[in-house]
């Protein structure tokens, strides 16, 4: 009864928390999701920082990028990391490959093959520069989103739906939007601590890894730079969130997901309760009570900064080495042709007008989420923006999201990692390709 008593009673809360509450969370919106037209460019504010940086500091980028990968290189080593597992060993190897290739792209030196247009200058000028640029950048921003209550208060409105479409229960609800704002290793970050804390089953664990914990905004961003879509960003952005999640509704529901164990790891687990009452109210005090518990403002900078500068390093090599590799095997090579076959009978029957480039860069998903755009860059509209759908909505690839999953507690197989990646793909195209045609 005294415990009803106090779900019912209102909390006040001070004209600092709500405005704190408003305000960044405002910023947080309107950096990156509402387009603003400046020197006759429309595009978000945050992309506006990046090209303003990249173009004030040309001269200097391209060092940048190689500091960044150098020590992102190192790392594993010097963590003792390296060799935890064959994973691990063949992704460091690939990192520190990716130093030769980032000095190769700075001082032009080495096959002239590896020079064309296509390869390590579009890999290194169009992609590592800029991803090197926007993800330190966006983490400072992300603060906004993520650090004064909108995430726990999106959570809440979110909780009614999450356990019959997702079969999740409704906190996990926070590691979608954490993964979709933040990145896929903040949303595991999430997912693993609280699976180990007893609260996920282990299927709910496994559905949010591989469902939920796509590529965040300020990778999409670099996905439409790539292919031409900025001007349609808020349409790619909103409706890429939604096939995403519908994409997941369906794979929760096939194998091996459908087979996974509903126990929990722990005795004891934290089974979840549902909050009584109005569920606004429910959101709005949960989002009061994160803003009025914030970190410190300057401190929630700089542990977002320091995570973004993290992943920079975690990414950037990998994405030059196993990028570059990736490239070599699409141009020279029939590999991912064989692979894209799996996929053509469904970008046949979506009607993608390059049914079989489509196929092909649906298969490049699985090295790197970037390739397929590089890929379909010349492309059609039809054919870019279904690509650039893949590219998130299948979550999975080997230059980060596998091995970051593999990491954690969670136990699922690359075998089923694999089978739902090609599940994702294939569901994906199906259901992007109408969605181009009403839109485009």
């Amino acid at each position: 009864m005294e415990q009803r008593k106090q779900l019912t009673e209102k909390k006040s809360y001070s004209i600092n928390t709500i405005l704190k509450f408003f305000i960044f969370s405002f910023i947080g919106i309107l950096m990156f999701f509402i387009p603003v037209e400046l020197g006759g460019k429309s595009t978000i504010l945050l992309d506006h920082i990046v090209t303003g940086i990249k173009t004030n500091l040309a001269p200097l980028t391209p060092y940048y990028a190689l500091i960044v990968i150098i020590l992102g290189a190192v790392l594993p080593f010097k963590n003792k990391t390296w060799n935890k597992t064959k994973v691990d060993m063949v992704f460091s190897i690939f990192k520190v490959f990716g130093i030769a290739v980032a000095v190769m792209a700075i001082f032009n030196i080495g096959p002239a093959v590896l020079f064309e247009p296509d390869m390590i200058p579009f890999l290194f000028n169009k992609l590592v520069i800029p991803v090197g640029l926007i993800v330190p950048v966006g983490a400072i921003f992300l603060t906004f989103l993520v650090g004064y209550g909108l995430l726990e208060f999106i959570g809440i409105i979110m909780e009614p739906v999450m356990k019959p479409i997702w079969k999740t229960p409704g906190k996990s609800a926070i590691d979608a939007v954490a993964s979709f704002v933040g990145s896929y290793s903040i949303g595991l970050l999430i997912t693993n601590r609280v699976f180990k804390e007893g609260k996920y089953t282990i299927k709910e664990a496994c559905i949010i890894a591989t469902g939920f914990s796509t590529v965040s905004a300020t990778f999409m961003i670099v996905v439409a730079k790539t292919l031409g879509l900025m001007e349609q960003w808020n349409i790619y952005f909103w409706s890429t969130l939604v096939i995403t999640f519908i994409v997941s509704a369906i794979t929760v529901r096939l194998y091996p997901l459908s087979r996974k164990s509903d126990e929990y790891i722990i005795d004891n687990p934290d089974v979840h309760e549902k909050k009584e009452g109005n569920i606004f109210a429910n959101a709005w005090s949960e989002g009061m009570e994160a803003a009025e518990n914030s970190t410190p403002f300057l401190q929630n900078i700089y542990e977002n900064l320091r995570d973004g500068f993290k992943m920079t390093m975690g990414i950037l090599p990998s994405i030059l080495s196993i990028g570059l590799f990736g490239l070599l095997l699409a141009k020279y090579t029939p590999v991912f042709d064989i692979i894209g076959y799996i996929f053509y009978p469904f970008t046949l029957l979506a009607r993608v007008p390059d049914p079989m480039l489509a196929a092909k860069a649906s298969g490049l998903e699985i090295a790197e989420m970037f390739l397929p755009a590089l890929l379909v860059a010349g492309s059609d509209i039809i054919t870019k923006y279904v690509i650039g759908v893949v590219s998130v909505s299948s979550i999975l690839f080997f230059s980060a999201s596998i091995p970051c999953i593999l990491s954690t507690e969670i136990p699922i197989s690359l075998k089923e990692i694999l089978i739902i990646w090609a599940e994702r793909t294939a569901l994906t195209i199906l259901i992007a390709a109408p969605v181009a045609y009403l839109l485009f």
